[in-house]
């Protein structure tokens, strides 16, 4: 959900998918990474 929500607030799109495959999956590689830290920083905090 995370993932989508980050994906979505930077225009990473199924458009931006079919015109530039490569630096989609870069800018999607980046944010799932930014994604599991945060997560992991919300359960170290909470834990």
């Amino acid at each position: 959900m995370l993932v989508e929500q980050m994906a979505k607030q930077e225009g990473v799109t199924e458009r931006l998918k079919a015109q530039d495959q490569i630096l989609w999956v870069r800018r999607m590689n980046n944010i799932r990474t930014r994604a599991e830290e945060i997560v992991r920083e919300e359960i170290i905090y909470i834990l």
